[in-house]
């Protein structure tokens, strides 16, 4: 896992990393494999030592050093998620991050929102990338202003102070999309802060694989990535280049997102009092 570089960062308290981890754990002993996790921090050393035949990666960044040394030692790399530039792996399975984002969007305005803001990462990552640039190409398509905070997304509290950023601006959006797990719960926290009304002011969009959105005050919608066939595809992947198997299979996979749509993002229309029927004059 390479997510964040040299950061500190906890993974498994993200559902998406966490699901994702599970699927690939059942997939690799399924074939006859062990699975080692070993954390973004990891010392190349570390790697080194360690007996392994082959990797998965997470989320590399654009010049990922583990990633070349692995690649130098001859083993074979299965990333999640499209590597930037010339970063040498042997496969990829990731989502259509432009896609996504653009249908989430579009589902915003058709809710009735006329400026959406974005909270986004200050990494280099290829979700991070992907996901902001798209955003950046719907708002010049619709000749809307960008409205967005960037922060350090290793950081559990900095997202919780770019949401109180965002909602805080002159150009306040009346929508918004958080690339991040814990964003709905920061935006929806901040919301009440600044005595905005769920959905009624400010639609919510948030990235995220767990449960606690259906179950929040409004639910908030949740974009899901799919983690667990991203990581059975991975292992497939990998475990197929370590035992030099043909199966067919295309070494660059894409997954279909999902966007579960909740009370977040669908604006209630406007009331309407229907009155009892006045009796006849005289009556």
């Amino acid at each position: 896992m390479t997510t964040y570089g040299d950061e500190p960062f906890t993974f498994t308290e993200f559902a998406y990393f966490a699901e994702m981890a599970r699927a690939a754990t059942s997939a690799a002993l399924a074939r006859g494999y062990a699975l080692v996790i070993l954390p973004a921090t990891s010392r190349h050393d570390v790697w080194s030592n360690v007996a392994l035949d082959g990797t998965v990666v997470i989320d590399p960044s654009d010049h990922d050093p583990v990633v070349t040394e692995l690649v130098r030692q001859g083993l074979p790399v299965v990333s999640d998620g499209r590597p930037a530039g010339t970063l040498p792996v042997t496969a990829w399975v990731d989502n259509d991050h432009e896609a996504a984002v653009l249908e989430l969007l579009d589902h915003l305005a058709a809710a009735g929102a006329r400026r959406i803001g974005l909270l986004t990462g200050t990494t280099t990552d290829t979700y991070t990338r992907l996901s902001t640039t798209a955003y950046l190409h719907w708002c010049e398509r619709v000749g809307q202003d960008p409205v967005y905070e960037s922060y350090p997304a290793h950081d559990p509290c900095a997202g919780a102070v770019a949401a109180d950023r965002l909602l805080a601006r002159p150009d306040r959006p009346d929508a918004v999309y958080g690339l991040f797990d814990p964003n709905g719960t920061d935006l929806l926290a901040a919301a009440r802060r600044y005595g905005l009304r769920v959905p009624e002011d400010l639609l919510l969009v948030c990235c995220s694989e767990s449960t606690v959105y259906a179950a929040t005050e409004p639910p908030i919608t949740t974009l899901s990535l799919k983690p667990r066939r991203i990581g059975t595809a991975v292992i497939q992947l990998l475990i197929d280049a370590i035992e030099g198997i043909d199966t067919g299979r295309p070494v660059e996979q894409v997954i279909p997102t999902e966007l579960i749509i909740r009370t977040s993002s669908q604006r209630r229309p406007p009331r309407t009092t229907v009155s009892a029927p006045r009796s006849p004059a005289g009556d």
